[in-house]
């Protein structure tokens, strides 16, 4: 054989076997994904749906189903950790560039994920998570023999009219919005017109769902931080307001037992028992507050706060300049590239540090949208709960997160979060290229964020302050005493202007004469 053509074929293994190590690693981390997402389900799949005690037909069908919910699902988790691997791969590759045990990471790997979730988007939200709804749904056709084939035969239809009506429907929107020979002659390319246009279509939708969940749901999360850690509190002695709670639980509960009204106040039993509830509700919550330690209670909150402001101070922060850079220079449009230049330059003009912090950011904005979503009164109903969940609403779960985190290299390339251009088919979308959505998208979003931020803010210190000021002009006087009627306790309101805010305010009754 001559030297030329070992060397032909020397390269021609050379690719086999990085082709096929590509395979493997892509496998394993999907298999990995995979397995994650079918433990995470589990936790909140209704076991009954199942069980084949009632029916072994409907039990492999949700198993089937359920199956199919797991790929949408580790395909949803691996569009979230596409952008944070690409950029800590490129950061590794410059940190150590000719080390051995990590020459696998490279450009085409990379490349290849970026394929691969682009596909499996797309095959799960056309394709597998109607069939698996339509699945779940078919009884098969009248007359047919009873069966999963015959389900599967009816599934199979009902998709087939569905495709042909989205497909119809794709096209003569096409032919509306393009009008020139080279627009129609894309009508009749399935693969390379349709799907992406339908892909972009439906994440304009994410990105656009991105933007009014994420900014809610930094809002959330900073309400629901002040509930789960302890709050310190100006001006507040906690053994003195545990006392006087228990005292007041105690009063209530007295006066339950005894099944006599009091001699002030005509009260229903039905009252007095929310009143007790209430009150010994208040009190688990000051034992809870009064076992914490003092490093906890002083710095646990305050530090969780200022994280959550300084992630979120640094993402509007971006997110001017970025929008400073769209008005001077066409480069900082969002684009797409093919070829995955890694190792070569950081994307971030602070290095590693920077690197890292965009992964971080990235992380927190899905955080956000995802929890923001969930706390939206649209999609309340929507949060799964543990051990209780249908198949129905897993579905719509999995569809959900799939259109989040699809869109989140998109949402976070738009907003200039990170500098790692689009890959393959994620920087093919339409409207990427127009200047004024992508405009648009930024001052909403920095307008949102920060208008949410204030508010919650600004409430929050308003309130922890009067509420502070309150409590302690209202700890001097806070009980009426009754000679005859000891087990009576009213809150005197301590500050006139209280009632003009949000918080819950007792108001002082009139004393009238002993029993």
């Amino acid at each position: 054989m001559a030297p030329v053509e070992q060397d032909a074929l020397a390269v021609r293994e050379q690719l086999f076997h990085e082709r096929v190590r590509e395979c493997i690693i892509c496998a394993l981390l999907f298999a990995s994904l995979y397995i994650l997402c079918h433990f995470i389900i589990t936790h909140f799949k209704k076991h009954t749906d199942f069980t084949a005690v009632h029916d072994d037909e409907d039990a492999a069908v949700n198993r089937i189903a359920l199956g199919l919910c797991t790929f949408t699902l580790a395909v949803a988790l691996g569009a979230v950790l596409l952008l944070p691997f690409s950029i800590i791969s490129n950061e590794v590759l410059l940190s150590f560039p000719q080390n051995y045990y990590i020459q696998w990471l490279n450009g085409s790997l990379i490349h290849g994920l970026w394929n691969l979730v682009f596909l499996f988007s797309n095959m799960s939200l056309v394709f597998l998570m109607p069939f698996a709804y339509f699945f779940t749904e078919s009884e098969g056709f009248a007359g047919s023999k009873k069966g999963i084939m015959a389900r599967v035969y009816e599934t199979s239809v009902v998709l087939l009219l569905l495709t042909l009506l989205v497909l119809g429907m794709v096209w003569v929107a096409s032919a509306i919005v393009g009008n020139d020979a080279a627009s129609r002659q894309s009508l009749y390319d399935l693969w390379e017109y349709y799907l992406p246009y339908l892909y972009s279509c439906i994440s304009l939708f994410g990105v656009l769902l991105l933007l009014l969940c994420t900014p809610f749901g930094l809002s959330t999360m900073f309400a629901v931080t002040g509930k789960l850690l302890v709050k310190p509190r100006l001006l507040e002695d906690l053994d003195e307001q545990l006392s006087c709670t228990r005292f007041e639980e105690a009063a209530v509960s007295h006066r339950i037992r005894s099944g006599t009204a009091s001699c002030w106040l005509n009260l229903d039993m039905e009252m007095l028992r929310e009143q007790f509830f209430a009150i010994r509700s208040k009190r688990r919550k000051l034992e809870l507050r009064h076992r914490a330690s003092p490093w906890q209670r002083n710095l646990g909150y305050p530090l969780a706060m200022l994280g959550l402001l300084a992630l979120t101070g640094i993402s509007v922060l971006i997110v001017c300049f970025h929008v400073l850079e769209l008005l001077l220079d066409d480069a900082a449009m969002p684009r797409g590239i093919q070829d995955a230049s890694l190792g070569q330059v950081s994307f971030s003009i602070f290095g590693s540090f920077g690197a890292a912090l965009q992964v971080v950011l990235i992380f927190y904005l899905m955080l956000s949208s995802v929890v923001g979503f969930y706390s939206s009164p649209l999609f309340t109903r929507l949060l799964p709960e543990r051990q209780d969940t249908p198949l129905t609403k897993i579905i719509g779960n999995c569809v959900s997160l799939l259109v989040l985190s699809s869109a989140l290299p998109v949402f976070s390339r738009t907003l200039g979060i990170t500098r790692f251009d689009l890959l393959g088919d994620f920087g093919r979308f339409n409207w990427l290229g127009n200047f004024y959505i992508v405009f648009l998208y930024n001052m909403g979003f920095a307008g949102l964020t920060t208008l949410c931020l204030v508010k919650r803010v600004s409430w929050a210190v308003q309130a922890e302050l009067i509420r502070a000021f309150g409590e302690d002009m209202g700890t001097q006087g806070w009980l009426l005493g009754c000679p005859l009627c000891p087990s009576l306790a009213l809150t005197l309101s301590p500050c006139p202007g209280l009632h003009k805010l949000p918080l819950p305010v007792t108001r002082c009754r009139t004393r009238s004469k002993p029993c």
